[in-house]
């Protein structure tokens, strides 16, 4: 029982201190992004998630809802919802694959390819808010998608 009490004693009550956590780290950035751009996306009536799925519209129209939700790494029933608010905002359309009516296929409207030249300004608003060079913006996100898949990857043996 005295060798437990040692072991535990031995790590620095730091090691679990909040600031010094990796996780709360990426969640408080997660965070000052979406303070960061709330206030330009409030001008079109839209959601940090909202603008996601353009951005993932705007690489490739007329995807399947599955396939966006794969692209966000987001289910369909938050994605649904989502989508319904961009398509009554008049950003999307959503329509049943007529070869697979199980599949909603979801494309974007004027009004949804208008706003990418807008999206270059928002673009260019976060890059300033950063105070970060476009290398050290490549490094950091290189850095998260290593990240990213290392987790996904520890998670593959479960």
């Amino acid at each position: 029982m005295k060798t437990e009490t040692a072991k535990s004693d031995a790590l620095p009550d730091e090691a679990l201190a909040l600031g010094q956590q990796l996780c709360f780290a990426v969640y408080s950035a997660a965070h000052a992004f979406n303070r960061a751009y709330k206030p330009l996306l409030d001008r079109f009536g839209l959601t940090y998630p909202q603008y996601l799925v353009l951005l993932a519209l705007w690489q490739q129209d007329d995807m399947t809802v599955k396939r966006i939700g794969e692209e966000l790494g987001l289910d369909s029933g938050t994605l649904s919802p989502l989508l319904k608010r961009l398509e009554a905002a008049g950003y999307v359309r959503r329509l049943r694959d007529p070869a697979d009516e199980r599949q909603v296929i979801v494309g974007l409207t004027e009004k949804g390819r208008a706003l990418k030249t807008e999206a270059f300004s928002i673009l260019a608003e976060i890059g300033k808010a950063t105070g970060c060079s476009l290398e050290e913006v490549g490094e950091l996100r290189g850095a998260l998608h290593r990240l990213t898949q290392r987790l996904a990857d520890s998670r593959s043996g479960d």
